[in-house]
């Protein structure tokens, strides 16, 4: 399994945006990318039992509105919204947390362009970790449904876990969470607390997280 690490990563457009919901402080992360595919197959490929575990993850459920999902060893919860090919957003519901998705989907010429938005509350866990605990997270998802759209290879669990503990998947992670870090200063952050947060999020995803340091735990 390879990756052209800086290619893939450099594809994605991030963003950090604060705001309130349900009357409290939050935060959303967001991911936007282009794929060489139709907005139908692109719909498919992310909404469809069968094809969702082939770059994701095993999911079982009522995959319609208001119906329960669960990704295996990962988040559940219920889909709020559904209007196909275009549009469907979720609760995401993860070692007791709960935070919310809403994905987009519009077709750019021959191309489909997927955004990904992410919401979560402030809270000890995001003044910790930042928008990177669910980023990288995010990140790994999008490379590996970019991988699955071009050459329709499935992703094998064993083989891409493997690769998260090499050099190039430790690349990856730090890659992906120095993107974070900038897209998170960007917002208005400062740069040290910014560096912080993402610091402890790479040291969890590349493994070298210290003893004493809660993991981020976002379930993405």
């Amino acid at each position: 399994m390879q990756i052209d690490v800086a290619r893939v990563l450099g594809l994605v457009t991030r963003s950090v945006t604060s705001l309130e919901k349900d009357g409290r402080p939050a935060s959303t992360v967001t991911l936007t990318r282009l794929y060489d595919t139709s907005v139908d197959d692109l719909w498919d490929a992310v909404t469809s039992r069968e094809r969702i575990p082939r770059w994701f993850l095993p999911v079982e459920g009522d995959l319609e509105l208001g119906g329960r999902y669960q990704l295996k060893g990962n988040a559940g919860g219920t889909i709020t919204a559904c209007t196909p090919p275009t549009h469907f957003a979720a609760t995401w519901e993860f070692a007791g947390a709960v935070s919310w998705i809403d994905v987009k989907l519009a077709a750019e010429r021959s191309q489909s362009r997927l955004t990904l938005e992410h919401t979560a509350i402030i809270e000890d866990h995001w003044n910790q970790f930042g928008p990177g605990a669910v980023g990288i997270g995010w990140d790994l998802a999008l490379a590996g449904l970019e991988r699955y759209v071009a050459t329709g290879a499935s992703v094998d669990h064993e083989t891409a876990e493997a690769w998260m503990g090499s050099l190039e998947g430790k690349e990856f992670m730090t890659t992906s969470g120095e993107f974070w870090r900038a897209a998170h200063v960007a917002s208005g952050v400062d740069p040290a607390e910014a560096k912080q947060r993402s610091d402890r999020t790479i040291a969890f995803y590349r493994g070298e997280m210290p003893s004493d340091i809660a993991h981020p735990g976002t379930g993405s």
